[in-house]
């Protein structure tokens, strides 16, 4: 069999010239090309060459430690880097604050969408992302150290509204990776984790006049690949590599798993539960605000236990879990597993899954913070000298429609216990996370507030919502004491209004309950009104009507309230991740016609799901009621006013 572009991988390293731009594809240590990277570095080491080189990379690639793009951290080595991430390649992050390389952060979307605008030729990528962050050139231009002095990142008004733009360069090599090749260089990823950037990434430099190298873990017979299968088209491909098994996990934390690459769905029973101590707390915590139907995106750390606690609650099935690099549906994994999932129902590339997040599709996102100040500001990225870098959390955080952060109140040290319903601090963090100022901007907290946009912070204590004024505290734990473990240690007092206590439950050890508390409609927690401006407020976010059953008890508890009032009422109802079954919507939509006729002098409806808007609107024109369903509840409120 004629191998055409198969070839040794030291003769694929060493096609990499002095200065040139390499682009490597991965996330943590999903789809790494490690084969090719310990080659490359064996070839400087060896050599001194190649020099100067300009590394980008989307998602972090590496173990923390020495595998990944680590194996790149060589003074002399890298020139630039271009990184989404720096959390996972400490020998790259020492050169950086050390200010041996150029360095420089940008969001993980902005990046893979950058690969696609290089491949199709235009100048550079467009995007609102990042605006109000340490990624604005107004604040530091996404640049890490004293020696990133050329900007990169410009801002520029289109039509009217600012946004940024992240300028396009020729890519000369790029790293992927697959699982299967054939000697003209089609590749299948059957039993890769992530289909991640590979695609972007070869076309960019592809018509960048570069070189595309890709490892695989086989070599299949000309011709008998499955062309449906096929991901990244022999065309595309310089260079076929046939990687040692050590070099070709799936990801750092497995060897092999069928699935992480969605061959076979596994007993999710499997899959061990967390112990409870305070992370598991901030978790369940966190997990309440979890809405059936909605689509949630989970970060890194402390927020990928949440998919933990979904299995354990049996709540899995009842929303859409994903991950921003690309997998949609199941239970994503954790540790050096995290970028994966198990049971997924798809897997999208890289660059798509940041088309739905910039877009705004995503109902909700749990991520984690480090530091926060009153104005709500989050610093996930830098702390001193330590560089972790946004990653996705920019891009994930300003388009999400509602944010929660997770973070233990301190850090360093911090011992708690938990127990019979209640945490006990038995020795407190060295490092104080609620800040009089952060030191980086990763989340705007002035721009979250301005858009009206819903944002929690958890902690294993306390819960603190956004207002326009600021940080709110809304819940203390039990067992805490509010002056001395709360307001003592922080450098300025959020608004604090009889705040509740958090569960008790989420102190103990038995399961939450969450799938039954998901199912059950709770309408008398639903519904508000407000004398002052003669409104009732619909918080019909999630809830699914099933039966006639829960159509009564809606009627039920809306007459309760709204006929001992005695006349006419403003309405808001919010309808974001709603759902009525076939059998329900008749007689859910006819009671819609009834309130209205019955108490409303007007009413404004509203969903962010455009599907649902348009039937929602066709069923109420139907129905000769008010019909228009608007975007957002500023609009909604607009409207009325």
């Amino acid at each position: 069999m004629a191998l055409n572009k198969v070839i040794p991988v030291a003769d694929a390293v060493a096609l990499i010239r002095q200065g040139d731009v390499l682009a490597v594809a991965g996330y943590g240590g999903n789809g790494t090309p490690e084969e090719l990277l310990v080659a490359l570095e064996r070839r400087f080491l060896d050599s001194g060459s190649p020099r100067n080189l300009t590394l980008v990379y989307a998602g972090g690639q590496g173990d923390g430690k020495e595998r990944g793009l680590n194996r790149l951290g060589h003074e002399n080595l890298l020139k630039r880097v271009i990184g989404g991430h720096y959390g996972l390649v400490p020998r790259i992050e020492r050169l950086a604050v050390e200010n041996k390389i150029e360095a420089y952060n940008l969001p993980e979307g902005a990046i893979t969408h950058l690969y696609r605008d290089i491949a199709a030729g235009k100048p550079g990528t467009l995007s609102k992302v990042g605006l109000g962050t340490f990624v604005d050139p107004r604040i530091e231009g996404g640049k890490v150290n004293a020696a990133a002095t050329e900007d990169i990142v410009e801002l520029v008004t289109i039509g009217g509204a600012e946004a940024l733009f992240f300028k396009a360069f020729p890519i000369h090599v790029a790293f992927i990776r697959g699982t299967t090749a054939d000697p003209d260089g089609n590749v299948t990823m059957e039993k890769e984790s992530l289909r991640l950037e590979c695609l972007a990434l070869a076309l960019a430099a592809r018509n960048s006049g570069g070189v595309v190298l890709c490892q695989v873990e086989r070599i299949a017979q000309s011709g008998s690949l499955d062309a449906r299968r096929v991901r990244i088209p022999g065309i595309f491909v310089d260079a076929i590599i046939v990687a040692r098994p050590e070099n070709h996990m799936q990801n750092y934390g497995t060897q092999y798993n069928p699935a992480l690459s969605g061959e076979v769905r596994v007993p999710l029973e499997s899959l061990p539960a967390p112990p409870l101590d305070e992370k598991k707390v901030i978790a369940r915590r966190a997990a309440l605000e979890l809405m059936p139907n909605s689509i949630v995106n989970l970060g890194i750390g402390l927020p990928d236990m949440i998919g933990a606690i979904a299995n354990e609650e049996r709540i899995q099935d009842l929303m859409t879990l994903t991950v921003d690099p690309g997998v949609i549906g199941g239970v994503p994994l954790g540790g050096l597993d995290f970028g994966a999932s198990i049971n997924f129902s798809a897997a999208i590339d890289h660059p798509s899954q940041f088309d739905f997040i910039d877009g705004g599709g995503l109902d909700s996102a749990f991520l984690g913070f480090a530091e926060c100040d009153q104005t709500g500001n989050v610093n996930a990225s830098r702390f001193g000298k330590r560089i972790s870098g946004c990653g996705g959390f920019i891009d994930i955080s300003q388009n999400s429609k509602r944010v929660v952060f997770l973070g233990t109140f301190t850090a360093g040290g911090l011992t708690a216990e938990v127990r019979d319903g209640e945490i006990a601090i038995l020795t407190e963090g060295r490092h104080r996370k609620f800040v009089a100022s952060v030191g980086q901007i990763t989340f705007s907290g002035a721009l979250a507030a301005e858009g009206g946009k819903e944002v929690f912070y958890v902690t294993e204590r306390c819960v603190f919502a956004l207002r326009p004024d600021g940080l709110e505290l809304i819940e203390v734990a039990p067992g805490i004491d509010l002056e001395k473990d709360i307001l003592a240690l922080m450098p300025f007092r959020p608004r604090v209004d009889s705040p509740k206590i958090m569960e008790p439950a989420l102190f103990r050890p038995e399961p939450l309950g969450l799938r039954d508390r998901m199912l059950d409609i709770h309408i008398e927690d639903r519904l508000s009104y407000d004398p002052d401006s003669n409104t009732v407020f619909m918080n019909f976010a999630g809830m699914r009507v099933r039966n006639a059953d829960d159509i009564r008890r809606i009627k039920d508890a809306v007459d309760g309230l709204l006929e001992p009032l005695g006349k006419r009422v403003y309405s808001i109802v919010n309808y974001d991740s709603f759902a009525a079954d076939d059998d329900a919507l008749d007689g859910y939509m006819d009671l819609v016609r009834y309130v209205e006729n019955r108490y409303y002098l007007g009413v404004s409806r509203y969903t962010t799901s455009g599907f649902m808007r348009l039937k929602l609107g066709r069923e109420l024109e139907k129905r000769k009621v008010s019909s228009h369903v608007f975007e957002s509840g500023r609009e909604a409120q607009d409207n009325l006013r």
